[in-house]
């Protein structure tokens, strides 16, 4: 047969099936819908019994396994059990059972009785140990779990292979729901639920099996705060408590324990949030420190041991312990926030549901398997007394009960001939042939018989029980109350009122020293510690540049710069880095992001920009006129770093001064004819807006211009009283050749 070409089998084959167009709305309902329902309600919603189907199937298979009161074995086999109920593979099976160990601390009550390494919940790098390795046991708490699981109490659906059977939800004899935490992410539906404690939920549930009509505030009172197994210290805030409690959802902060080691001059971070880790903690401050913004911390390290949590920072001397917490509060994850959503599973639908909604849906689901308990014990003992009352009655002739077995000739002829000769049903006369022979005395049917009446008075009672709601609420709330006296514990989390929080103030955690301010005409700023400037006061300066400022200040001052395009900035000079002499410094236009071209040309510093009312800003421009303007038009309400509209563009700026209230100053103004007036600053006219153009200082010709203008000049060019002026607009004076010299050397430098 002739090979057939590449183009020949390309035109044989069969055209594609043609694509049949599905609305969206169908796609998500066949295909989106199924997949996000078994997702929320097979593996990441808990039910009202506190459990996910994950922890379910692995409680129960260990309760199978006898290893409520039986010895450890190990997790791996364990594991392998538990995979006759979930195909989801070995490894996500061994990291639920992981979680629910007392090794793993994750529980307030642990679930696993465990033998082992398993990690930590507050370390993300301690790893647990192989399945192989490990034992595991059920802890003795887990009994309240399976209470009445054999009796009935829960419906059973067969497993994924319809195998063998597995119980729907776990009858806990307590709400697990609130004290048993749980994160799930599902799809378009998430739960995260925080630990309460046991004794306090007790006492909660008992005050709504009691009065069904219980307040929220009566709640808030017994159930106070959440309680997480890594303790810390919740901040308590009573409205913000109250929305979590009444809605399901919200936010909580919680805070680092620490003690503060006064000998060895160190903090010890003992309990930390349980929503970090202490590997998070120590990069955040591993990067703090290398910031430079926690010099006050020398050393920190990882102290955990057998003994519980210990994270270690060794400090500064002189350095106030709880101000350096109150910064690391702020700066890491030593505090953190706990985000609440308690959204449960109620009858296989999502819900999201407040404290009083969760613990009145538990109530309804605990009375109804108890409720299945007590029937199927009632059953029971009601089969039990039935047959003793047929066993009651051979009790008046055993002799003729004897020889009615010895007379039948076929076995299956006994039961109709015991039925017949007592007058009892078939149930009654299967259990009298069924007694050993040895049995058939009066000793031993007169006792069975005594048990009778116990048996009706129990009967009673539990019809008793069974027909009235309160006893059953009653019943109950007994139940808890046990449960709190046997596993009840202190809370792990304190609590502590948002009041008695010390923000952390940035302000109280900046060294305050002494510092020397140097400012360049192009724009350089440096600041200098007192020392380094003792130690060397030789200014290294660009090119072609020179100091336009100097002034002394404090470090945790702000410092203001004045601009030749009518601009304002503000910083803090604890945002500058110390510099020496002989070091360039920052450049201001960068630092603080000036437009294109733009030059400071005036600094002032003073704590927070509180400038003396009274004081004035004093400008001179290039078309000869001054203005001063009063500093209080510069304070603005909001922390502004940038403003804008500082002084009149009406003609370019020559120069800007500062003038303190009631100490004037002179002035020496020099136009480019080289001609010159002194005054004082008092003479120049006040405005009291920024943009005002002031009134004329200096008459000028057509087209001239001033050039310069220079505060108190005779400090530099000494006796100058010819150039002094009274009035205003004056007229310059020719500057003397010595006197432009000098004015030109000061220029230049």
């Amino acid at each position: 047969m002739a090979k057939k070409s590449k183009n020949q089998i390309t035109q044989d084959a069969p055209a594609p099936a043609p694509v049949t167009p599905q609305p969206i709305t169908d796609t998500i309902e066949k295909n989106f819908m199924p997949y996000a329902m078994s997702v929320i309600v097979s593996r990441a919603i808990p039910e009202i019994d506190g459990l996910k189907p994950a922890h379910r199937k692995l409680l129960y298979t260990m309760y199978r396994m006898g290893l409520l009161t039986g010895n450890r074995t190990k997790s791996a086999n364990v594991v392998g059990q538990t995979m006759k109920l979930s195909p989801h593979g070995d490894l996500s099976i061994y990291e639920t059972l992981v979680r629910l160990t007392r090794g793993n601390e994750t529980l307030l009550h642990p679930l696993v009785d465990s033998k082992g390494s398993f990690g930590k919940q507050y370390s993300s790098d301690m790893k647990y140990a192989a399945a192989r390795y490990t034992e595991v046991k059920l802890d003795p708490f887990c009994a309240e779990l399976f209470r009445g699981i054999d009796k009935n109490a829960v419906d059973f659906v067969d497993n994924y292979d319809n195998t063998m059977k597995e119980p729907v939800l776990l009858p806990t004899t307590f709400p697990n729901i609130l004290v048993m935490p749980n994160t799930g992410i599902a799809v378009g539906v998430a739960s995260n639920i925080c630990s309460f404690n046991l004794a306090e939920i007790c006492d909660a549930t008992i005050a709504l099996l009691k009065n069904p009509g219980t307040t929220l505030n009566k709640i808030l009172e017994i159930i106070k705060a959440p309680d997480f197994p890594s303790g810390g210290l919740i901040i308590y805030d009573r409205e913000q408590m109250r929305g979590i409690y009444r809605t399901g959802q919200g936010s909580l902060k919680i805070r680092s324990r620490y003690v503060y080691d006064k000998k060895n001059n160190c903090i010890e971070i003992i309990q930390i949030p349980y929503s970090t880790t202490i590997e998070q903690i120590m990069k955040k401050i591993t990067e703090l420190v290398k910031e430079g913004k926690l010099k006050e911390i020398t050393d920190f390290r990882d102290e955990i041991d057998l003994s519980g949590f210990k994270l270690t920072l060794d400090i500064r001397r002189g350095t106030d312990p709880d101000k350096l917490m109150d910064k690391l509060f702020r700066l890491t994850p030593l505090e953190d926030s706990f985000k609440c959503n308690f959204t449960v599973l109620v009858d296989s639908v999502p819900r999201q549901l407040g404290i009083i909604e969760i613990l009145s849906e538990w109530i309804k689901f605990r009375m109804n398997c108890l409720s299945r308990e007590l029937t199927f014990d009632l059953d029971k003992k009601k089969e039990k007394l039935h047959l003793l009352l047929g066993l009651a009655k051979i009790l008046l002739d055993i002799d003729k009960a004897i020889s009615i077995i010895r007379q039948t000739e076929r076995e299956d002829e006994v039961v109709p001939h015991l039925m017949a000769g007592f007058d009892i049903d078939e149930v009654q006369a299967e259990y009298i042939a069924e007694i050993k022979l040895r049995h058939l005395n009066r000793e031993y049917i007169l006792n069975r018989v005594g048990e009778i009446e116990d048996l009706k008075r129990e009967i009673a009672e539990l019809e008793e029980l069974l027909g009235d709601e309160l006893k059953i609420k009653a019943y109950i709330a007994g139940q808890l109350l046990e449960i709190k006296k046997k596993y009840g514990r202190p809370r792990k989390s304190q609590i502590i009122g948002a009041e008695a929080i010390t923000e952390y103030s940035k302000e109280d955690h900046i060294e305050n020293f002494n510092v020397h301010l140097v400012l360049t005409r192009e724009g350089y700023f440096k600041k200098i510690t007192l020392l380094s400037l003792r130690a060397s006061d030789n200014h290294t300066l660009k090119e072609g540049d020179g100091i336009i400022q100097e002034l002394d200040s404090e470090n945790r001052s702000d410092i203001v710069f004045f601009t030749d395009r009518a601009q304002v900035y503000r910083a803090r000079l604890s945002d500058f880095d110390c510099v020496k002499a002989s070091v360039m410094g920052d450049y201001l236009p960068t630092k603080l992001e000036m437009d294109l071209g733009e030059k400071p040309i005036l600094m002032l510093a003073s704590p927070e920009c509180d400038f003396p009312e009274g004081d004035h800003m004093v400008f001179i421009f290039e078309n000869g006129r001054g203005v001063r303007v009063p500093v209080s038009v510069y304070q603005t309400k909001s922390n502004r770093r940038k403003l804008t509209g500082a002084y009149s563009t009406a003609s370019p700026i020559v120069a800007a001064f500062y003038e303190h209230k009631d100490r004037p100053f002179d002035i020496m103004t020099v136009t480019d004819a080289d001609r010159a007036i002194i005054i004082k600053s008092s003479l120049i006219a006040q405005k009291t807006t920024r943009t005002s153009n002031g009134n004329l200082v200096i008459n000028l010709k057509k087209g001239q211009k001033v050039v310069s203008a220079i505060s108190n000049p005779t400090e530099v060019f000494g006796d100058l009283k010819g150039y002094r002026k009274l009035k205003l607009p004056a007229t310059g004076v020719l500057l003397a050749e010595k006197d432009i010299q000098a004015m030109q050397l000061k220029i230049d430098e």
